[in-house]
C-alpha cells in the first residue's frame, strides 16, 4: 500500500512513522475522498490495542498518514518459529479482541485480520494496523481483488488475504463484525498450533475448505492445549456467523476467564462442539451456543430493556459519596453545592427535592439500625480522579442527636449487614495514604504492600470484604475481594482511573474504571476475578451504590486538573495544557514549571511536560512524572510509567534521556538535585524494608543510604549541608550525611513540607484546608509564621488544591486544582 518512513514531530518531539501512499491516488477524488474518511475512521479509534493514527495530509501529490512509532514485529515473524505457548496465545488473544472490541463499537470492522497486520511491540502490547485503509467500495479491477488486503462488503466482490477470510467474504456477501471474529479464530488457531487453519494447493482449494471443512483438532498438532480454549476457537470458526460470538466483548469475556483456570480448577465456558451431521444438530448447536454466550455475558435471551436514567441532582457542584437506605427508594448522600460546605442530604430516587440532614461532615455508610458513619472534619484530596476523603470516623443517629467519634485517620468504612460492626480503610500514619484494612476496628486484616487502598465494601451477607487497590499516588489500579480474616479470595485485572465500586450481588462486585479512549466504562467482576462490560459513556462515570432491587446509583462527572500560577506575586495564571494538567516543580527564578498530563489526550499514560511561565507553549519531554528540575535546566528526574516507578533523567534540549534506576525499588515523587547537578536526594522503599534517603550518584547509577530506615521524605537545603525528613509525624533536621540533628514540632496529617527558603534558615510548608496557606518554619524554634493564603475565587466543584511548589524565596508558586462536578442519578434495567 505504500512506503512507511521513521519521522521526527518538532512540535511535539516524538518520533512518528509516516505511511506515504502512492501518488495515483490523488487522481481520483472520489478514491482520496474515501481513503480521507477511511483515515479519519482509524484516527478515531483511540485505544491502546489499535495503532494511533495523528494526522493525513498530502505531499507533492502523494496522500499521507502520520501515526505512533511501534518498535517489536509482527505477530508473523512470531509465528515463523512455530506455535506460540499457551499463556502468551492468550494474553495476545485478549488484547486483539480488546481491539476489535474498540473498533466494532464504531462500527468499524478489519475486514483483514491477519497476523501481518497484528503489531507486538517490545513491551508485549499488541496493536492492530490497518483498519480499513483498503475498504474501498468499488476496486478497478479483479486483479486489484486479489492483492488488496481488506476486504469489501460490496456484494459479488471478493476481496481479502486468502486464508484468513471468513465464509461470508469468500462467498461474496456482506460481512459484519462477526467476519472479524472468523479471522480472529483462524489466527487463533496458527498461533496455537503453527499450521494455517485452512490450507490448499491453490487459492482456490484454500477458499473451498473455508466453505466447506473444518480443521483439524488442535489436540492432534498439541496435545497440551486447554479443551477450553480449543472450544473458544471452534466457536469461533462456525461457518454460520449466527452460531459464532456475536461480539467481541463476548469474545474477550471468555477468553478473560481462562486466566483464572489453573486457580480454581476446570471450567465449562463453552459446550463442546461436534461436526456437523444433521439438521438437527446445527440446531441443538445454535441453541446450546446462544444459551451459553447469553450466561457468560450476562445478557438474557429476551430483548434487554433499555437502561432508564432519573437525574437526581441538579445543582452545580461535587457528590462524594451516596447510598440507598433499606427500602430501595430514599438516597442518602454527600455534596457540597456551589462551594458551601459538604452536607449530607435525604431524597428519593424519584424526585429532586433533598433536605439537608447535617453539615460539614462527609457520609460513609448507612446501617439497618439507621446509624449513619460519617467523617467529621473531613479533607479531601486528589488521586487522580479519585476524590480521597480522611477525617474522624464518628456514628450519627439517622434520628437526630450529635455525632460520636470513634476512630481517627479514616478513609472509608462500611457497616456490616446486621449492622453491629464497621470494617474501615485507615492511614498507616499521618501524614501518609490509607494501607490499612480493619475489621473490626483497630484489627488490621490487610495492609497493601505499596500503594493506597480506599471504599472498603460488604458483601450482602456479610462474609466477604471488597476493596480497591491503587498504584501509588494515582488512581489505577485493582478491585480486590478477601475474607473476614483477610485472605485473599479474587482481584481483578489492572485498570487506568478505577473510581468507584459496590456490591451488585453475592457474587458479583460492578466498578467503573477507564479503559481507553474518550469514557468509563461501568464493569462487572465475579469471584474468580472475571469482568465483563456493562455500559460505558463518553465521560467519566462513578458508581456509589446498587440496591438489592437492582437500581444503581451512578455520578456522571465532569473532571479537570488545572494548573494555576502566581509569579513575583502577580495575579494567578491558568498554565494548564491539556485536561489533567498536574504541577510537579518551579524553577529557582520562577521562569519554568514541569507538569504531568495523564488524560485522554495522551492514551492515559502520564507524560513529562514543561512550560515557561510566560505562557510559551509546552515543550513535551517524554513519558513520565517530572518530578525535578536540575539546577542549570538541562535535565528533568522524572518516575517513568513502569510499575514500580524508574528514575529517568530527561534532557530538556540536547541529549538522550538517561535511566538511572532498575532495581525494583519503589522511589517517590519527594525527589531533590544536588547544587552541582552530579547528584539527587531520593527516597525510595527497598522490597521489604521501609522508605529511607539515599543520594544517586547521575555518573555511577550508585545509591547511598543517608538516614535510617522509616526516615524519608527528605528535602536538600540551597547549600547542600542539611536535610529535612519525616519521621512519623515529625520533621527532623539532619546534616548532609545524615546525622539528625534536632526534631521540629510536629505537623498534621494536611501539612506538606515543600523544600528550604533561600537562606537555609527556614522550612517553606503548605498547609490545606478549606482554604491553602503557605507558611514558613523556622528551621530552629518550629516557630511558623503565614506567607500567603490562597482561595480559588470560584470554588463551586473545587474538591481539592494541590500540590502546590514555591520558589525557595517564596515569591512564585504553583499549584493544581481538581474541579469535579458531579451530577448523581438513579438508574434501572442495568445488567
Amino acid at each position: 500500500m505504500g512506503e512507511v518512513y521513521q519521522a521526527r514531530d518538532p512540535r511535539l518531539r516524538r518520533d512518528v512513522a509516516i505511511k506515504v501512499l502512492p501518488a495515483s491516488f490523488s487522481s481520483d477524488v472520489a478514491r482520496l475522498q474515501r481513503f480521507e474518511q477511511e483515515a479519519h475512521a482509524a484516527a478515531g479509534l483511540n485505544h491502546p490495542n489499535i495503532l494511533a493514527v495523528y494526522d493525513i495530509g498530502q505531499a507533492n501529490g502523494a496522500p499521507y498518514i502520520v501515526s505512533e512509532l511501534l518498535q517489536g514485529e509482527t505477530l508473523r515473524e512470531q509465528l515463523r518459529g512455530g506455535g506460540l505457548p499457551q499463556r502468551k496465545v492468550i494474553d495476545y488473544a485478549i488484547q486483539i479482541a480488546h481491539g476489535l472490541a474498540a473498533a466494532h463499537d464504531h462500527e468499524i470492522v478489519h475486514r483483514d485480520l491477519k497476523p501481518e497486520n497484528v503489531f507486538i511491540t517490545n513491551e508485549g502490547r499488541v496493536k492492530l494496523l490497518d483498519f480499513g485503509l483498503a475498504k474501498f467500495n468499488q476496486p478497478e479491477s479483479n486483479d486489484e481483488a486479489k492483492t488488496i488486503t481488506g476486504v469489501l462488503s460490496e456484494p459479488g466482490t471478493v476481496l481479502g488475504t486468502v486464508g484468513y477470510m471468513s465464509p461470508e467474504q469468500v462467498r461474496a456477501k456482506p460481512v459484519d463484525a462477526r467476519s472479524d471474529l472468523f479471522s480472529f479464530g483462524v489466527m487463533l488457531y496458527e498461533m496455537l498450533s503453527g499450521k494455517r487453519a485452512f490450507h490448499g494447493e491453490s487459492a482456490a482449494e484454500t477458499m473451498s475448505a473455508i466453505v466447506k471443512e473444518d480443521p483439524p483438532d488442535l489436540t492432534e498438532t498439541n496435545r497440551n492445549i486447554s479443551p477450553e480454549l480449543e472450544r473458544i476457537v471452534r466457536h469461533c470458526l462456525e461457518k454460520n456467523p449466527a452460531a459464532r460470538f456475536q461480539s467481541a466483548h463476548d469474545l474477550a469475556f471468555n477468553l478473560e476467564a481462562l486466566t483464572g483456570i489453573s486457580k480454581s480448577g476446570p471450567s465449562v465456558l463453552l459446550p463442546p462442539v461436534k461436526r456437523r451431521k444433521g439438521v438437527w444438530v446445527i440446531f441443538a448447536l445454535l441453541t446450546v451456543a446462544a444459551l451459553a454466550t447469553a450466561f457468560w455475558s450476562g445478557h438474557s435471551l429476551k430483548s434487554r430493556a433499555k437502561p432508564e436514567f432519573h437525574q437526581l441532582t441538579y445543582r452545580a457542584g461535587t457528590v462524594y459519596a451516596a447510598r440507598f437506605l433499606r427500602d430501595g427508594a430514599t438516597v442518602l448522600y454527600s455534596a457540597s453545592w456551589e462551594g458551601a460546605p459538604t452536607q449530607i442530604f435525604a431524597g428519593r430516587y424519584d424526585s429532586v427535592e433533598a433536605r439537608a440532614v447535617a453539615s460539614g461532615m462527609v457520609m460513609l455508610s448507612v446501617s439497618r439500625k439507621n446509624q449513619v458513619a460519617v467523617l467529621l472534619r473531613p479533607i479531601s484530596f486528589s488521586a487522580g480522579t479519585v476524590i480521597v476523603t480522611t477525617g474522624t470516623l464518628a456514628i450519627l443517629p439517622m434520628e437526630g442527636g450529635a455525632p460520636r467519634p470513634i476512630a481517627e485517620d479514616v478513609e472509608s468504612a462500611d457497616w456490616s449487614p446486621d449492622g453491629s460492626e464497621l470494617a474501615v480503610t485507615r492511614l498507616h500514619h499521618i501524614g501518609g495514604v490509607a494501607t490499612l484494612l480493619q475489621f473490626p476496628i483497630d484489627k488490621t486484616i490487610y495492609e497493601a504492600d505499596r500503594g493506597w487502598i480506599s471504599n472498603v465494601r460488604f458483601s450482602p451477607d456479610g462474609k466477604l470484604l471488597a476493596f480497591e487497590e491503587h498504584v501509588p499516588g494515582g488512581d489505577d489500579g485493582k478491585i480486590k475481594v478477601v475474607d473476614r480474616q483477610g485472605k485473599e479470595i479474587a482481584e481483578s485485572p489492572h485498570y487506568d482511573s478505577l473510581n468507584g465500586m459496590a456490591w451488585a450481588s453475592n457474587d458479583e462486585i460492578w466498578f467503573t474504571a477507564f479503559l481507553g479512549g474518550a469514557g468509563q466504562s461501568l464493569r462487572s467482576m465475579d469471584l474468580r476475578g472475571r469482568a465483563r462490560e456493562i455500559y460505558t459513556v463518553p465521560g467519566n462515570l462513578r458508581i456509589y451504590d446498587v440496591a438489592s432491587n437492582g437500581r444503581a446509583l451512578i455520578g456522571s462527572a465532569e473532571d479537570r486538573l488545572l494548573l494555576v500560577a502566581s509569579i513575583n506575586g502577580a495575579p494567578q495564571e491558568d498554565l494548564s495544557w491539556y485536561d489533567w494538567t498536574l504541577g510537579y516543580d518551579i524553577s529557582d527564578d520562577g521562569s519554568t514549571v514541569s507538569f504531568g498530563e495523564s488524560s485522554a489526550a495522551v492514551n492515559g499514560k502520564s507524560v513529562a511536560f514543561l512550560r515557561k511561565t510566560d505562557r510559551s507553549p509546552a515543550l513535551l519531554l517524554g513519558e513520565g512524572q517530572p518530578v525535578a528540575i536540575s539546577p542549570n535546566g538541562n535535565w528533568v528526574a522524572t518516575l517513568d510509567n513502569s510499575n514500580p516507578f524508574n528514575i529517568v533523567l530527561l534532557p530538556t534540549g540536547v541529549g538522550r534521556p538517561q535511566q538511572l534506576t532498575s532495581n525494583g525499588w519503589d522511589f517517590s515523587r519527594s525527589m531533590s538535585w544536588y547544587a552541582d547537578g552530579k547528584a539527587l536526594l531520593v527516597n525510595a522503599r527497598e522490597p521489604g524494608h521501609p522508605p529511607r534517603a539515599y543520594r544517586l550518584e547521575i555518573a555511577t547509577k550508585s545509591l547511598m543510604p543517608l538516614t535510617p530506615e522509616g526516615v524519608a521524605g527528605c528535602r536538600l537545603s540551597a547549600d547542600n549541608q542539611m536535610m529535612v525528613c519525616y519521621s512519623r509525624d515529625t520533621p527532623k533536621v539532619f546534616s548532609e550525611d545524615g546525622k539528625e540533628i534536632r526534631s521540629l514540632p510536629p505537623v498534621s496529617r494536611d501539612v506538606a513540607i515543600d523544600r528550604w527558603t533561600s537562606d537555609g534558615k527556614g522550612l517553606l510548608l503548605w498547609e490545606f484546608g478549606s482554604s491553602v496557606r503557605l507558611e514558613r518554619m523556622d528551621a530552629v524554634t518550629g516557630k511558623r509564621t503565614t506567607i500567603r493564603e490562597i482561595k480559588p475565587s470560584d470554588q463551586t466543584g473545587v474538591v481539592s488544591v494541590g500540590p502546590c511548589r514555591s520558589t525557595p524565596d517564596a515569591k512564585s508558586y504553583i499549584c493544581s486544582e481538581h474541579r469535579a462536578l458531579i451530577d448523581l442519578f438513579v438508574t434501572a434495567d442495568l445488567k
